[in-house]
């Protein structure tokens, strides 16, 4: 399979490792895998067809490497036997590695049972090693340096994948004061020694503007190509991040099928928390490789611009920016709705750079509305504010005695609205993080109040409060010894990826 850019249809297609090492296409746009040929009637098929008789009998490890198959043709099946190993079965996960949980009327995929204890350890345990052989195959000389954008909790992930990986460097930038006390110590306090996190006074679309301009930068670029160094990703910007997220909603329906809570070919409907629009668009691939799939929920905090271009088609960044409790949905513009508008706008590249080159002039955009018929009974999108996500906290673990960070709890909040349990429809529900990342907001809505305690001492009052337990991974940041905060403007972000690479 190829790969193809969002933005430029006279392109010449890239294999998978190319599409990897380079992370953004060089005009700017997503790549995205090419048409592989006829589907059904006659119909284009967009992507790869995957759905094993016996699902249920593969391990996770072995769904993985069928999934990565499917997509990187360029990459043997032994290499991506050794990723998914490497990646889950190195004790970094626990034996079920995303485990399902029915809670009350939804069942509930964790995934957050991670190094980092968020849903980005999923695809971070594996682009590593993606990178690492992707250099390989584009022999690319010297080391990679990747750049990431962070709302919290992809920056500490990407540390924990790429910590001490030789080749390559890794330099993360999240907002000051946008991310929860717990998730700034966890940057401070992790990587290796080739690994940096850095404060910028702005939000998470100020960083991630910051990254993409520097990967634009054709000056910075020539530095870096003479010092024998270039740039990649490990936002999801990377299809290498994108890929290894469709392998949990597989093992969730083929969980499902085993507790009996869905039978074979029966569809589901799927509520994801979104920012960034990657997690919830694995799922629209999942579905359209034959994973039952009846609508996807995708479920917004206050800053929900998702929201109205779902329903009114009106996609504008230009709009009030709130710090809520759910910091990583605190985006307003979703890198990852790119490579769904393209599907939508029947893949015209043309089209679609015409539609960015306005928005990234305006800062806003009217979706066409054949696009927009084309989700329709699709795609679904809802919001919930943060005083009834807190309610949703509450009333889950007074009902069911289970603890939901801010994040799923707006997912539960905005999949509840949408659900009719009449129509018999099973719901899974992603839920991304602990909530022990999260203490002082789910201890303010379960009504218990923590003063000044600090992140620790947040957690510990959680756990003693719910008789829960903290995550090993988590209750390990009280032996920690952060590193210094470093805090820089927006403009100062180029300067620095040049100082801490001493170019």
């Amino acid at each position: 399979m190829k790969y193809i850019s969002t933005r430029d249809s006279n392109a010449v297609p890239v294999s998978g490792a190319v599409a990897i090492a380079r992370g953004l296409a060089p005009d700017g746009g997503l790549y995205v895998p090419q048409y592989r040929g006829q589907g059904a009637g006659g119909r284009e098929q967009d992507f790869p067809a995957y759905f094993p008789a016996d699902l249920t009998h593969k391990s996770y490890c072995e769904l993985a490497e069928d999934i990565f198959a499917l997509y990187l043709e360029d990459f043997s099946r032994a290499e991506l036997a050794h990723v998914a190993r490497a990646a889950y079965a190195g004790g970094a996960f626990p034996p079920a590695v995303a485990p399902c949980v029915q809670v009350g009327p939804f069942t509930v995929l964790e995934l957050f049972h991670g190094p980092t204890c968020a849903f980005k350890d999923m695809a971070l345990a594996a682009l590593p090693h993606f990178l690492t052989l992707a250099a390989a195959k584009t022999e690319q000389a010297g080391e990679i340096v990747i750049l990431v954008a962070t709302s919290g909790d992809t920056g500490k992930a990407a540390q924990e994948g790429l910590a001490n990986v030789a080749g390559c460097r890794l330099i993360v930038f999240y907002p000051a004061g946008g991310v929860s006390e717990i998730q700034e110590r966890q940057m401070l306090s992790g990587g290796g020694h080739n690994t940096a996190a850095v404060a910028v006074r702005g939000n998470f679309d100020d960083c991630q503007r910051g990254v993409k301009a520097i990967f634009a930068d054709v000056t910075m670029g020539r530095q870096l190509a003479q010092a024998g160094l270039s740039f990649s990703s490990a936002n999801s910007i990377n299809f290498g991040r994108l890929l290894p997220q469709i392998v949990y909603y597989y093992h969730a329906y083929a969980q499902m099928l085993a507790q009996g809570s869905v039978k074979a070919g029966q569809c589901i409907d799927i509520a994801v928390p979104t920012g960034n629009f990657g997690n919830i668009l694995a799922a629209y691939y999942a579905r359209g490789m034959g994973l039952p799939v009846r609508r996807l929920i995708c479920a917004s905090n206050e800053n929900d611009v998702l929201v109205e271009a779902i329903n009114a088609g009106h996609y504008n960044s230009r709009r009030p920016f709130h710090k809520t409790a759910s910091p990583s949905m605190d985006i307003l513009v979703s890198s990852n709705f790119e490579r769904f508008l393209f599907e939508m706008y029947g893949r015209g590249a043309d089209a679609l750079a015409t539609a960015f080159a306005q928005f990234a002039a305006t800062g806003s955009l009217h979706i066409a509305d054949e696009a927009r018929r084309n989700w329709q009974g699709l795609l679904y999108g809802g919001s919930a504010a943060g005083n009834a996500a807190a309610r949703t906290i509450a009333a889950v673990f007074a009902e069911h005695n289970y603890l939901l960070d801010p994040h799923t709890a707006v997912g539960w909040t905005v999949a509840s609205n949408h659900y009719d349990q009449a129509e018999g429809i099973p719901l899974l529900l992603t839920a991304t993080a602990s909530p022990y990342k999260f203490s002082a907001a789910v201890l303010k809505a379960l009504g218990v109040p923590c003063g000044d305690l600090n992140g620790e001492e947040q957690m510990q009052l959680l756990a003693e409060h719910t008789k829960t337990t903290i995550p090993a991974p988590l209750a390990a940041l009280a032996h920690s010894n952060p590193r210094p905060r470093q805090k820089i403007g927006v403009a100062d972000m180029g300067r620095t990826v040049l100082e801490l690479l001493g170019l």
